[in-house]
Formats: C-alpha cells, sequence, structure tokens
C-alpha cells in the first residue's frame, strides 16, 4: 500500500505543528487518538502516523466502526470460528488485529462503537490478546492501534457513553486537527493543488487560476465540511468551467441549488405567471392609505440604497453575520449576497462562518 497525503498540504502554525506532533509520536509503538471534524482529513493522518514509524513495511489496515452493526463489527474486528453464523459455513475467518499484525490498525468512527466492542478493544490493548467469535483459544497479536473520532469522548466517558478505561489508554497521544477556518492562509495553497490536479485530469493543457472574486469567496466561506469539501467545491468549479484559457470566476459551493429543487418556491415568473394563485397564494397588496411617499423632489437612488441597506443589516444582525442563513433569509444565493454586501460596502467585519 502507498500513502496518500496529496491533502496533507499546509504552512499555516497550525497544521505544521499537527505534522510536528505526528513524527514525534510515529516512531513509538503506543496507540495515538486522533480527533477532528469531518473532512479535516484524519485517515490521512493516521496513514502518515503508519509509514513513518518503525512498521512501515507492514500491514496497514483501516476499518468504519460505523458502517456496521456490534456483531458484525466484533467478527470483522477479531474474526470467527466456523460456524459462528448462519451461512459462514465451515471456514474459519480471520479479523482485522490477526491481518494488522506487527502492522497498523485504524479504527474511524470509533464513539460509534458498544460497550462489548470496547471491552474486547481494551483487552486487546492492554494484554495484546483476544478470542475469535464463538472460539475460546487466545490469540496473541502485535498491532499498534490508530482511532479516530469526531466526537468529544471525554464528554461521553463522563455520560458513561463510552468506557473511561479505554479512553485512558487510547489517550497515551491525542492529535487534535484544526478546522480549515482556522487555517486560512492554507485555503488557497489546497485549492490551486486540487484544481491543478482536476484540469489534469480533464486534460486542460493550462490551469489560469481563480479570479479575484473567486479568490474572495473561497477564502471567506466558512467551509462546515472542511478539506474533504473544499476539494469536492474546487473539482467541480474546475469541471463545469470547463474554459482552460480563461480563470475560473464561479465556485459552485451548492451542487443542489437550483430554482427547480423539491421542496424549494420557484420564483421564476414564468412559474407565477402561469399558474393560477389560490387565495393564500396571492401577493399581499399595498395598503394606498399606509404608504408614505415622500415630497418631491429627492434623490430615489439614495432612498433605494438606504432602505436596502438597512434591510440587510437588519438580516445580517438576526442571523450572527451568518451570510448563508442571511442568504436563505433574503431568498437569495450566496454569490448574490456576497455582490450586493460588496456593492454597498458591507463585507468589512462581517464574518461568513456557521
Amino acid at each position: 500500500m502507498q500513502p496518500q497525503q496529496d491533502n496533507l498540504l499546509g504552512e499555516s502554525n497550525s497544521f505544521l505543528e499537527v505534522l510536528e506532533r505526528i513524527s514525534q509520536i510515529a516512531p513509538l509503538n503506543k496507540p495515538v487518538l486522533i480527533i477532528g471534524e469531518r473532512g479535516t482529513g484524519k485517515e490521512l493522518i493516521a496513514e502518515r502516523l503508519h509509514f513513518l514509524s518503525s512498521r512501515w513495511d507492514q500491514q496497514y489496515i483501516k476499518l468504519n466502526c460505523a458502517a456496521l452493526n456490534e456483531s458484525l463489527l466484533e467478527s470483522e474486528l477479531f474474526g470467527h470460528e466456523a460456524g459462528s453464523f448462519t451461512g459462514s459455513g465451515n471456514k474459519r475467518r480471520a479479523g482485522r488485529f490477526e491481518l494488522a499484525d506487527k502492522g497498523t490498525l485504524f479504527l474511524d468512527e470509533l464513539a460509534n462503537t458498544s460497550g462489548l466492542i470496547q471491552e474486547k478493544l481494551l483487552r486487546v490493548i492492554e494484554y495484546g490478546e483476544f478470542e475469535r467469535v464463538g472460539g475460546s483459544q487466545s490469540i496473541k497479536v502485535d498491532v499498534r492501534l490508530v482511532a479516530a473520532t469526531n466526537e468529544d469522548l471525554p464528554t461521553l466517558a463522563e455520560r458513561n457513553e463510552f468506557r473511561s478505561d479505554l479512553l485512558d489508554r487510547l489517550a497515551f497521544d491525542v492529535i487534535t486537527l484544526p478546522p480549515l477556518r482556522a487555517r486560512r492562509s492554507d485555503i488557497m495553497l489546497l485549492a490551486d493543488a486540487f484544481a491543478i490536479k482536476m484540469a489534469r485530469q480533464l486534460d486542460h493543457p493550462v490551469f489560469s487560476g481563480f479570479s479575484r472574486e473567486a479568490r474572495e469567496l473561497l477564502l471567506d466561506y466558512h467551509w462546515p465540511g472542511n478539506v474533504r469539501e473544499l476539494k469536492n467545491v474546487v473539482e467541480r468549479s474546475v469541471y463545469r468551467h470547463n474554459d482552460p484559457e480563461m480563470q475560473i470566476d464561479q465556485i459552485i459551493l451548492d451542487p443542489f441549488e437550483s430554482e427547480f429543487r423539491p421542496g424549494q418556491t420557484i420564483r421564476t415568473k414564468d412559474r407565477r405567471d402561469s399558474e393560477p394563485q389560490t387565495q393564500s397564494q396571492q401577493p399581499p397588496q399595498a395598503e394606498d392609505d399606509n404608504l408614505t411617499i415622500p415630497s418631491f423632489p429627492f434623490d430615489l437612488k439614495a432612498h433605494l440604497q438606504d432602505h436596502e441597506t438597512a434591510i440587510l443589516q437588519k438580516a445580517l444582525e438576526q442571523h450572527q453575520f451568518n451570510q448563508k442563513k442571511t442568504a436563505d433569509a433574503l431568498s437569495l444565493t450566496y454569490h448574490q449576497l456576497r455582490g450586493i454586501l460588496k456593492k454597498y460596502n458591507l463585507l468589512d467585519g462581517i464574518n461568513s462562518g456557521e
């Protein structure tokens, strides 16, 4: 197996500190716990730990614990004896711990494991032995365990939803990965790398870069899906742009965005004109008695700008200056809202985070 470190790019202090911690802990045959939001690269960090260790030439086995129910997960981890399950026939099956002997086992989504699984994991970590499902013979293994989760395990342990003794054994060292929003200086470094790679896949002769507006959007977006989301967004934007001679000026953050999306309000003029409106669908009528008309002459453009600015500021305040939520509240796309805010010089000091 070859390491896949294409996403492990960065120059920010928080990211470089993580790489330094990995280099420090990798040579030790101790368990490591990796904590981070979805999309921060926990699996890539686990791979790096393995390939920087003395076990680099041995097996690197991985398993997502959230993908299986308790009985299947137990069998996957520890194997089973012949006839232990219906349909298993007479064949004995080795589990991931046996396959990873002398190497590294990476368990993702550890917080989703049951008390039974956690108890058996604790025994393997402490004594290096276990029994297959349906068996009674102890099997000895030499496995370095690396686990990952996006949950707060100490809090789960306090609520008795995760074994405290297992947490103590796993947490010889804990590597907490910074979210992408805390690595703002790395965003364009990653975006350029992903774009160049996608351009090559599309056989484009050149990648002409991102426009200033596109770069601003990439830098200001809050990236709840972190590096994984950034990679998808950049690759999608390069693919849809499909003009290698021109800079990319449109970033496709949400591939589902459409006025025809099921469950969304369709606001096109043709739709309004072509369908009869029920009484509840009729737009509210302005009451002339309540309509205040300023005295003439007056500056209509300035009046409308002040009115629109007041609405924008009110909407931003009500949504804690979250641009995505504000755009939804105003029936605008994220790009449209950004354009209006920029038009009225309202972007300064606004945080686009969730």
